[in-house]
């Protein structure tokens, strides 16, 4: 049986603001088994890096509220104490931001922030930290690591920068390795590189990953299994097979229909989501995605439950009232961008 590292259990996060209480997660349940990826799929503001940083104890304030669990070996994170928390960031659970320049201390040497990432957690000599900083920038690909170590980030191009940031996040070894859309301000061919590079070294270190995008592409070769949200809730849960070769929530197909495709006769317009996502101070009756959904009815203004209703195994969840065989009769036609707007 494979051991589960990580259980996110119900996680409500709310923000008080002067203009109402944000409902950035709203009931957000998964977990992760030792040596998977989960790819966590959405737009902007859906909840997909709150919820990371919250795992991490980030989000912590006097205006925060929380409810739910984050399980990490059976411990609560969300009941730790600070100083306690502080122990598993980096040693357990380490971080891979989205801005490598804006997440680096421009006055430090690469090498030198790598060096303190160590001893935050370990009791080593000096040249110990200084020769594994260097065998870290070679495992993640970085050329002449012996010189580079001494370099500024300002000299790494934001390629190499993203490769230094997985060093730095790899230091210790973690369990759990989360990224946060780690491709994003990268060329198409730099991503392929560093989503491969995290699947390898995801291998080599015996770790899973959460996986964060907007882009359903970037997690079609590495994830396990993928998690769709939306307004701060998880709309469609299933194995990357399952998501995407039977996907049951509208807004998957959305998302699914905005990839462009090369195994098409002739180019075609790409699928759009029409509308913006809601307001998270004011979110709509019953299901969040209604007022974006061309197959709305009546019954969408209930709550749909995040539940099998498509009967297989491993299970494959989703958020929406349209049976089964109502689904797949529009699918298709949704994805392909041919359905009546």
């Amino acid at each position: 049986m494979a051991e589960k590292l990580l259980d996110v259990s119900d996680l409500h996060v709310q923000f008080a603001t002067e203009d109402g209480v944000v409902r950035a997660v709203d009931g957000v349940s998964f977990e992760l088994e030792r040596g998977k990826v989960l790819g966590i799929v959405g737009e902007s503001g859906s909840g997909k890096s709150v919820t990371a940083m919250t795992i991490l104890g980030l989000t912590r304030d006097v205006n925060t509220m929380f409810e739910g669990s984050v399980e990490y070996k059976g411990q609560n994170l969300l009941e730790m104490e600070e100083a306690e928390l502080r122990r598993f960031r980096g040693n357990e659970i380490a971080m891979i931001f989205q801005d490598p320049m804006t997440s680096m201390n421009p006055v430090y040497r690469v090498g030198s922030q790598i060096v303190e990432a160590i001893h935050t957690h370990e009791d080593v000599d000096k040249q110990t930290a200084r020769n594994r900083a260097v065998q870290l920038l070679r495992q993640v690909g970085i050329p002449n690591p012996e010189e580079r170590v001494y370099d500024y980030p300002h000299q790494f191009s934001g390629g190499m920068r993203q490769r230094a940031m997985i060093a730095m996040a790899l230091a210790n070894n973690p369990d759990v390795l989360i990224a946060d859309e780690p491709t994003t301000a990268l060329d198409v061919t730099i991503q392929a590189q560093i989503i491969e590079l995290i699947g390898r070294l995801k291998d080599d270190f015996n770790s899973s990953v959460i996986l964060i995008t907007h882009d359903l592409g970037v997690v079609a070769d590495i994830a396990d299994e993928i998690a769709v949200m939306y307004a701060g809730r998880i709309v469609e849960y299933g194995t990357k097979r399952q998501v995407f070769y039977d996907p049951q929530h509208p807004y998957t197909w959305g998302l699914l229909g905005s990839i462009p495709r090369l195994d098409r006769e002739k180019p075609k317009k790409l699928a759009s989501i029409s509308g913006a996502p809601p307001s998270l101070i004011n979110l709509p009756q019953g299901c969040k995605f209604r007022p974006r959904c061309p197959h709305a009815f009546s019954r969408c203004t209930d709550h749909p439950p995040l539940e099998n209703r498509v009967g297989e195994t491993p299970p494959h969840l989703d958020r929406c009232w349209l049976s089964v065989d109502e689904k797949r009769s529009i699918r298709d036609l949704t994805i392909s961008g041919e359905a009546a707007a």
